[in-house]
Formats: C-alpha cells, structure tokens, sequence
C-alpha cells in the first residue's frame, strides 16, 4: 500500500530549530534534522522492544526506495531476524574479511587533511557519508566491483545531480586507489568510472569581458549604496581578481599598505600555497579609507550581524542582482575571467596571468616556488589592470 508521502512534500520539508518527522506508514519515517539532513529511519518492535534503524539519505535514497527497503525488512522481521542484528552481524563480517569501505575512506580522509581547506575536507566528508555509505560503507572494500561503485553513482544521477555525481566518482576512485597502494585491494577497483557517468555539463561562470560594460559595470559598483563592507570588497574585487572565499576572508595582518603588498596565507588557498597579491595604487588608496572604518578589527570585511565573521558570497551576489545583473550575465567569480580574457587579449604573458590567478603550476617544483614567481612583471601587470580598469570606468 502506498505511503502518506510524496516526492514534493519531501523537498519540500524545510529544516527547523528541532528535528521532527515525516511519517510515511508502516513504521518508515523521515527525519528532517535543523542542518537540513532528511534520514530516513523504521521504527519496528522485536522481542517486545521497539527499535529503530536508519535507511539511508534521501535524495541519494528516494521515496520508492525507502518503501522497498521497508518490505525487505518486514520479510527480515518475518522470518524471526532482528533486522539491527543483521546489519551489525554482517558489518562484522564484513571487518574479518577485510577492513569496510567506510574504514578505509575515512582512513584515507584523515591522510589528506593537511592537504586541504577545512570547507574542502567538510565537503568530501558529507558526500561520502550522504550519499555512499548508506550502501556501501559497511561492506569490505575488498569485494565491492565497479557495478556496485556505479549502482551508486547512477542513483544521484537519476535524482539530476550529474556534477555531484562525477565529483562523487573521483572521491570513490581516490579511496580506492589508496586501498590498493596500502595493500588491502589487489585491484582499483572505482577506477574510470567517469566514463560509465552521463556527460557532464559545460557550465561557464558568467562574465562581463566587453570593455565598456566593464565601464558601466564598474560605475554600477561606485554607485552601490549598500553595506560598507560589501561595497569595499566589490570596489576592491575588480582589481585583484583574487576568489571569492580569499578576498572576504582578508585580515588586516595579511596586509602592508606601505609595502602595497597582501599575502595570503597558505590555509587560505584553495592549492594550500600562500599567494602574493602586489596592490596598486588604487586599491591600497581604498583599503586605507576602509582601515578608517573597520581597521580596529581582525577582519578587512566583518559581517553586519558579526564581527568576528566575514561578509558572504550571497552577500556580493545579491549585490550585484540588485544592481540589476542577472545571474547569466555576472558573478562573483567572473571578475577573474574578465581579468584573464582581458590581460589575455592585452598581450600579457600568460605565464604571468595564470601566477597571479593562483591557478595551480603543473610542474611541482616550479609549483613549490610560484608564491614569487614573476612578480616584476606581476607589480607591472597589476598596475597596469588597474590604470586599465580606471580608464574604461571614465568611459
């Protein structure tokens, strides 16, 4: 019999101060947790005592699924076998044959840590234990195939998540890659299993290149009369091309205005390299009158509601709608692309361009030193952009 739920009530459901329930029928439920989370969980009696067990996340485990999984479990329950039993007898069998899926990525987590940004290990984390673990985790590693790795995969596609799902695909593929140079798999087996994925979609950030709507773009942006915060940072963002992220996580510390110099710390980085950013003129002018306001705090950019907190990406996005550009024309990131396709077409070396984009070096060891490579030419170029950039704003 069919539920009392429906795929739209569920994606519907929005987080509250306190988890609560979606009840579907037959002891299945859905736990909407204040993260925004929503488990699925059944709610059975066995030997006189209630009991519950999770079924998975939704929208890596849909409705129809859930209802499935049910059955099997009230079959379970039918035949005199405590379902939670089951689940803990078979992950410990799953431990003697060999250490589970679950184990290894998490061991293999804990490796990359110094490698990466706290967003960035947060962000691979939540995929694995949302979307892979719920059927994978508890089996061993050493007999999971590219089907069961592509069973996975094809149900986030089919919920329409077709860039999750490759970056899902080189996780599982990175885990078990180092499953097998530790020694515990014999085989790789996740594997190119992009190849087996729908293709994936061209998406290209949108950006203003044509030299005078740069102009108006930039006399839209003097003109903003919104948060002081979010007005610098966008005056600023033009001439530095930094990402987003760097930019509205500025600290006064990183910054010698009578140098006109800003370093970005490594942990900062999304390659984890520190960065150097030569500051013109104008920009070290703009950074002074801000001191004025808000140099008596840590950070260059405070939040309104916090101090101790930067101003959020929403933040300059909602900027920049409000002054009438609409996402398929401009955002954030596509200040970088204006810079790199107008520095590009200027004549500038593109060696020189992509060190100051903090685009990762392919060659390690030139890599390792990029934080000073080419910064002449870097000082030059900087200054240079933003006479450029001053030129197109007086039209």
């Amino acid at each position: 019999m069919p539920g009392k739920l429906t795929d739209t009530a569920i994606r519907g459901a929005k987080p509250r101060e306190k988890a609560y329930k979606l009840t579907d029928g037959g002891g299945l439920y859905l736990e909407v947790a204040p993260s925004g989370g929503k488990w699925w969980r059944i709610k059975y009696r066995f030997a006189g005592k209630e009991k519950r067990l999770s079924l998975g996340v939704y929208p890596a485990v849909g409705l129809r699924e859930a209802r499935a999984r049910l059955e099997t479990m009230k079959e379970t329950l039918r035949q005199g076998i405590d379902p939670g039993e089951q689940r803990k007898a078979q992950k410990a069998e799953a431990v003697v044959q060999g250490q589970t899926f679950e184990m290894v990525a998490r061991e293999w987590h804990q490796k990359k840590l110094a490698a990466w940004t706290p967003k960035h290990a947060q962000q691979i984390i939540r995929r694995l234990e949302n979307l892979a673990f719920p059927d994978l985790g508890s089996r061993s590693i050493a007999e999971l195939g590219a089907p069961d790795f592509l069973a996975v995969l094809h149900k986030v596609e089919q919920q329409g998540h077709l860039e999750t799902a490759r970056r899902l695909a080189q996780i599982c593929g990175q885990v078990t890659r180092y499953a097998r140079l530790s020694g515990m798999v014999a085989t790789d087996a996740a594997s190119h299993l992009s190849e087996a994925l729908s293709a994936k979609p061209v998406r290209h950030h949108a950006s203003i290149t044509d030299p005078q709507e740069i102009g108006a773009l930039l006399r839209a942006i003097d003109d903003y009369p919104g948060d002081v915060s979010i007005s610098f940072a966008l005056k600023i963002l033009p001439y530095v091309f930094v990402r987003s992220s760097e930019l509205r996580g500025a600290t006064w510390a990183e910054i010698d205005l009578d140098k006109a110099e800003w370093l970005i710390p490594a942990e900062r980085m999304k390659m984890r390299r520190p960065h150097f950013v030569p500051l013109a003129r104008q920009v070290v002018a703009l950074l002074r009158a801000l001191h004025n306001l808000t140099g008596n705090r840590e950070l260059v950019f405070p939040g309104t509601a916090s101090a101790s907190r930067c101003i959020s990406d929403m933040g300059l996005l909602n900027a920049l709608r409000r002054m009438g550009y609409g996402r398929d024309e401009m955002t954030v990131h596509g200040f970088r692309s204006m810079a790199s396709t107008r520095l590009n077409e200027m004549g500038y070396r593109p060696d020189v361009i992509e060190a100051q984009l903090a685009h990762a070096e392919k060659n390690s060891i030139r890599n390792a030193y990029n934080r000073a490579q080419y910064l002449p030419e870097r000082r030059t170029m900087m200054q240079e952009w933003a006479d450029y950039l001053d030129s197109l704003r007086a039209g």
